[in-house]
């Protein structure tokens, strides 16, 4: 069993011998101490700290005490004290004037100090820099298009934005409000600095791919909730479901359907949550929740916190292929995930499920061909629009892929029918069929329609 534990707050211990305890006696039990005092303590400016919190924000301090950092003496001094040099160094009102400096971010590299190798696996998974870079990339200035001149209503004003990876400039609040309330919730974005050194621009709080300007990357209060740090919240699907949701990945969704979902949902309170890590195994549980099978230690595999490790299949882009580079190691992903299945099914079961996954992926990669093939075709003739967005034909293709398409396969990878039908491959065959209705029409009459058939909400 591999446990780790780290301990940066200032722990005072006295063992004091003093008079003879009366239900004790020395002549019987001559090796114990007559009595043993241990006082745990805190810094001077540890204490101020959590005295001046527990006025404040009291919720904080209710929840630090109920914790484990507490106990292991961890106080908010340890996590939020910042040198001054830091680009994120500020002072609050009770450390002005003093030479204390602190920050409201604390990130991975933070943690890093007491959890060196949960964070270093963190920092190879999707939730790090790939999550951010979903929604910040340069690359994705059409995406950063979207979330501004279209979500964020700017096409309304005829507003011009110089596209980068933070906020563009002159954006409002009002023209941020769309991704400071959604995708960077989820996927986390840049944090910008005011003169003070803290956040401006509704850029913190943010998700788990947050880059912080310390230039560390990564959130992990996004699963371990602030500030008690349990690992039963991490281990519950509902810490996932939190982002893991929605129209494009219903994940949560699919869990609920599924039949580990369904022993959760009626058995899962009598469930034994606060085992150590790599401890947890069947029989603490009967049936698996996110994090047991695609983080947690289970069989002779260890805890990770990369939540690639385990998995063959990219079923988030447009096409799906075996993971590799960046985004894990798909063939020996494909033998991890076996190994976790095989604490709880037999070989002919995973068989099936597995063979069914390779099915519905092979499935959806022939409707996104065709539909690629489509598109080359339509934009060698001039026959697409020149915005995405107001383009039936792409807005559709989209939808094949960033919906339909996702949930067909994430729902077979997870046994969800629903989700892998209805929600999936019948509305993939739709929205393919549509898209090919429209291709022919356009080749037939050499232009592209002037307004867009496709409901603008799409499928759902």
């Amino acid at each position: 069993m591999k446990l780790s534990a780290g301990k940066i707050g200032m722990l005072v211990m006295a063992m004091l011998l003093v008079s003879a305890v009366a239900t004790v006696s020395a002549e019987e039990y001559p090796n114990i101490p007559k009595e043993l005092v241990i006082k745990r303590g805190f810094t001077k400016e540890a204490l101020s700290c959590i005295n001046c919190h527990a006025t404040k924000v009291p919720g904080h301090v209710e929840s630090w005490k109920a914790g484990r950092m507490a106990h292991a003496g961890v106080s908010c001094y340890d996590c939020h004290v910042v040198e001054k040099s830091s680009p994120m160094a500020s002072q609050c009102e009770g450390t002005k004037g003093t030479s204390t400096f602190i920050s409201p971010m604390v990130s991975s590299k933070t943690c890093s100090r007491c959890h060196p190798q949960e964070v270093e696996q963190f920092l190879k998974s999707g939730h790090a820099e790939l999550a951010s870079g979903a929604v910040m990339s340069p690359e994705r200035a059409g995406l950063i298009k979207l979330q501004f001149h279209y979500e964020g209503a700017g096409f309304m004003d005829n507003k011009q934005y110089t596209w980068n990876e933070g906020t563009p400039e002159g954006a409002t609040g009002i023209d941020r409000a769309a991704r400071s309330s959604g995708c960077q919730m989820c996927h986390g974005t840049t944090v910008e600095l005011g003169p003070d050194n803290k956040p401006i621009n509704e850029t913190w709080p943010g998700g788990v791919g947050t880059r912080y300007p310390d230039g560390s990357v990564g959130t992990c209060t996004v699963c371990h909730e602030r500030h008690t740090f349990a690992k039963a919240d991490a281990r519950k699907p509902e810490a996932c479901g939190a982002c893991h949701l929605g129209p494009d990945h219903p994940n949560i969704e699919i869990y609920d359907e599924s039949k580990h979902g369904q022993l959760y949902h009626t058995q899962g309170e009598h469930w034994k949550w606060d085992s150590p890590p790599d401890a947890w195994e069947p029989g603490d549980y009967q049936g698996p929740t996110c994090a047991t099978c695609h983080m947690s230690g289970i069989g002779d595999l260890s805890t990770t916190h990369n939540v690639q490790e385990r998995l063959k299949w990219d079923l988030m882009h447009k096409k799906s292929v075996v993971r590799s580079g960046n985004r894990g190691d798909g063939v020996t992903g494909e033998q991890k995930m076996k190994k976790v299945c095989a604490n709880c099914h037999g070989s002919t079961h995973i068989k099936s499920q597995r063979d069914t996954l390779d099915n519905a992926v092979g499935l959806y990669n022939k409707y996104w061909a065709g539909a690629v093939k489509m598109k080359a075709e339509l934009k060698e003739k001039g026959l697409l629009g020149p915005d995405p967005w107001k383009d039936g034909f792409q807005e559709l293709m989209y939808y094949l892929w960033h919906h339909t398409g996702r949930r067909a396969r994430q729902g077979a990878a997870m046994n969800a029918p629903d989700y892998a039908h209805w929600h999936g491959f019948f509305q993939v065959f739709q929205v393919y069929q549509d898209m090919e209705n429209i291709y022919n029409a356009r080749l037939k009459s050499g232009k592209v329609e002037e307004v867009s058939t496709v409901v603008s909400t799409g499928p759902l």
